[in-house]
């Protein structure tokens, strides 16, 4: 039973993400040493059409880290690397060099887990993770995404 909004009835704000990074991670350390890392990850969709044909639509989704999790994104995360990312959605306010408002919604990480072993992503390289944590099973994924 749902109720209806009100004050006090719970809430939710977590996205969960399967796919691979666009570029390796940005990390930048700020004033205070604190770590944080920023990146893209596709998610590509594929259905035939009523006439059959294959179709396919990719949504990036702008994701950061902070702290200890920003450094092991940076360490181990590379362009390619397959992944599982969870976290909760945020938007940032700004403003463009006129003035104007601008606003970017991205994913706040709070758990990353890789679902490939190091050196086997399409970019090779610092694609696995060598911590021992568990892995999710990775199901029959189709790694024919154009980057």
């Amino acid at each position: 039973f749902l109720a209806g909004p009100t004050e006090d009835a719970p809430m939710l704000n977590k996205v969960q993400i399967i796919g691979r990074l666009g570029a390796d991670p940005m990390v930048r350390y700020l004033p205070d040493n604190t770590a944080t890392a920023n990146f893209q990850v596709a998610t590509t969709e594929r259905w035939k059409d009523k006439q059959g044909e294959q179709k396919e639509r990719t949504e990036w989704v702008r994701c950061v880290a902070w702290g200890k999790l920003a450094e092991i994104c940076g360490e181990y995360l590379a362009k390619g690397s397959l992944g599982y990312f969870e976290g909760k959605l945020e938007t940032k306010k700004w403003q463009d060099n006129e003035g104007n408002d601008r606003y970017t919604t991205q994913v706040r990480l709070d758990v990353m887990r890789m679902l490939e072993k190091k050196g086997t992503s399409p970019t090779a390289g610092s694609a696995g993770d060598d911590t021992g944590s568990p892995r999710p099973a990775t199901g029959d994924f189709d790694d024919d995404i154009p980057f």
